[in-house]
């Protein structure tokens, strides 16, 4: 299993585009800097066929220590949340029939 880079997309993006490398790059960094802001902004990241990055607050809990089972207070949070859209569901899973909810139109 490998693992897709920033290098191995900027470098598709020189392949398949035709810009060159730096610019290739740059495209590639301005689209996730763009990215970035609008998550740290709260906005939810919607990307066609592929699927939507929204930003969801986790409200104080308690915890557990599983070694020891004293209780620990998790503070409040940020959490990054990444739903995919019923084409990429599809395409993960041919031949399954992946019903679809209106949750899914990312």
């Amino acid at each position: 299993m490998t693992t897709i880079t920033r290098a191995n997309l900027a470098e598709a993006i020189y392949a398949q585009v035709g810009l060159s490398r730096n610019e290739s790059a740059e495209l590639l960094e301005t689209v996730l800097e763009r990215m970035s802001a609008a998550l740290e902004a709260g906005e939810a990241v919607k990307i066609s066929a592929f699927g939507s990055f929204v930003v969801r607050q986790k409200g104080r809990r308690v915890g557990r220590n599983p070694k020891t089972g004293v209780e620990v207070p998790i503070q409040p949070r940020k959490v990054l949340a990444f739903r995919p859209s019923h084409v990429l569901k599809a395409r993960l899973n041919p031949g399954l029939a992946v019903g679809r909810s209106a949750d899914d139109d990312a």
